[in-house]
């Protein structure tokens, strides 16, 4: 398919023509072209460099908006892109696009700006905003709002449910393609970014390009006509696999009755947290040994490989290649931590000799670590995760999401979400699918200390993209909690590589 591309002189004839008045759009196409005559001038200072851009925010994204607040996108063009200049040896018409979104638990987002930014390290100044990053190094962003679970109209219908997040990711990305010839950008360079349930949805985004799960939802909501696929994926800590994600928790934390959480409330409008400890009952190591069971019988069925192409598979006491997989990938960061100076007395679950990290103990790894999530994990028996409530639907709040918790289900009237509406939201389902467009380039962050979901999650997800055809840049940063953002350069240096 051509690509169409950014023509300066149809630009000047686009705003001319628009004589900078507002006016109201009489067809979905006008609703989806941007007015460029109103944009905002902004500067951002990134490692002492300063860049003068083009904000055009509360782009509708959609026709006929359910939330207009979250369906919308905000636009960032260097100011050199008009001029006819170029960073880093881009240009307005080959200048790649960065997509990132901000969601988290899968909440509602709107549309992100360049002063957000994941929080430094205590004591430290807050680094600069990935989107901030991706101007300097000559990306466009197009920051996209996404609805989410908590969403509900005056009439009680909720509007936010599986699969709201991703449709509204797959508009953002057809309103790009839509607008290719009337603004700055590479539309067949799009680079997604999201952490935690955004990085899901990210991964997402990468897996199900021009699946026709979608298109029903899209055509509803009036989004333009045309391909979603996106080119490159960056995603940190996917909280994603959402129908095998509790096999795979219990997986990692074999026999470990603690728990320790931390509730989040609000008191006086202030945030309290508090930690919570618990105890696994011995009828929840009962289920926790089925949910086990279950994720063997799961990751074998698969058939997928490591990058070296073994097999990677479990034993029925959960042992295998998969197991030593991780544990290699571990090894390496430790390595790596170990090489840059850091002390390592902290991980005795490592056997560290003559400067080189020998082994990992994948269970004592586990136990240090600790289990942070209650059993089940993610699929509450009581409904009482949040993602119980993403899968519920326009008159359901919320909706158990995978058959075993359902079986044991405590709470009164309960019902299943329908297995497609699961997929919808499963990057792994829709990278086994063979009528999606995959990325051709994934980077999949999970930290070291990571407890809101198994580390088997990220692992599967790069072999399933790898079976795909993609190049896939996987790492388990040391010390890392679930976070996201960090190490820009490396993100970006990597965004360009595969974008050249």
């Amino acid at each position: 398919m051509q690509r169409r591309t950014f023509n300066l002189s149809l630009l000047a004839g686009f705003v001319a023509s628009a004589g900078g008045s507002a006016h109201a759009a009489s067809t979905a196409e006008e609703a989806l072209q941007p007015d460029l005559t109103r944009y905002a001038t902004q500067e951002i200072s990134v490692g002492g460099q300063t860049i003068r851009v083009r904000a055009y925010e509360g782009l509708p994204t959609v026709a006929k908006a359910v939330e207009p607040g979250y369906q919308a996108l905000n636009l960032y063009i260097p100011e050199a892109y008009f001029q006819g200049g170029s960073i880093e040896g881009f240009t307005a018409r080959t200048a790649p696009i960065f997509l990132p979104n901000g969601v988290g638990g899968y909440m509602p987002a709107k549309p992100g700006t360049l002063t957000n930014r994941m929080p430094g390290p205590p004591g430290q100044a807050p680094a600069p905003s990935a989107s901030a990053m991706a101007l300097a190094r000559g990306f466009v962003v197009a920051a996209p709002g996404a609805r989410g679970r908590t969403l509900q109209a005056a009439d009680g219908r909720w509007t936010g449910k599986a699969p709201a997040a991703i449709v509204d990711l797959k508009a953002a990305v057809r309103w790009l393609r839509h607008n290719a010839d009337r603004l700055p950008g590479n539309t067949e360079r799009i680079v997604s970014n999201g952490t935690s349930a955004g990085g899901a949805l990210s991964a997402l985004l990468g897996a199900s390009g021009n699946h026709p799960d979608y298109d029903a939802e899209l055509r509803t909501l009036g989004a333009a006509p045309g391909r979603d696929d996106v080119f490159a994926v960056s995603t940190f800590c996917p909280i994603t696999n959402m129908a095998h994600a509790d096999e795979a928790y219990e997986w990692q934390f074999e026999g470990l009755r603690e728990y320790r959480n931390v509730a989040i409330s609000m008191l006086d409008f202030r945030v309290q947290r508090k930690e919570v400890v618990g105890q696994l009952s011995e009828a929840q190591l009962g289920l926790s040994a089925e949910m086990r069971k279950a994720f063997v019988a799961y990751v074998n069925a698969l058939g997928l490989k490591a990058p070296d192409g073994s097999l990677l598979a479990l034993d029925p006491n959960g042992q295998g290649t998969l197991r030593e997989h991780i544990a290699a990938l571990l090894q390496v960061s430790a390595q790596q931590a170990l090489d840059g100076g850091r002390d390592m007395s902290d991980a005795p679950w490592l056997r560290i000799q003559g400067g080189r990290v020998q082994s990992v103990d994948f269970s004592a790894y586990a136990r240090a670590v600790g289990r942070m999530k209650a059993q089940p994990a993610f699929d509450g028996f009581s409904l009482e995760t949040g993602e119980n409530q993403l899968f519920g639907d326009a008159r359901t709040d919320k909706r158990h999401f995978t058959p075993f918790s359902l079986r044991h289900t405590t709470a009164a009237d309960s019902t299943l979400a329908d297995a497609g509406t699961v997929k919808s939201m499963d990057a792994m389902q829709q990278l086994l699918d063979a009528r999606s467009q995959v990325s051709r380039h994934w980077r999949i962050r999970h930290g070291s200390v990571d407890r809101d979901t198994s580390l088997a999650v990220p692992t599967l997800l790069a072999a399933a993209a790898r079976q795909r055809g993609a190049a896939v840049d996987l790492a388990l940063p040391w010390g890392r909690p679930h976070s996201g953002d960090y190490e820009l350069d490396g993100l970006f240096d990597w965004a360009v590589a595969a974008v050249r």
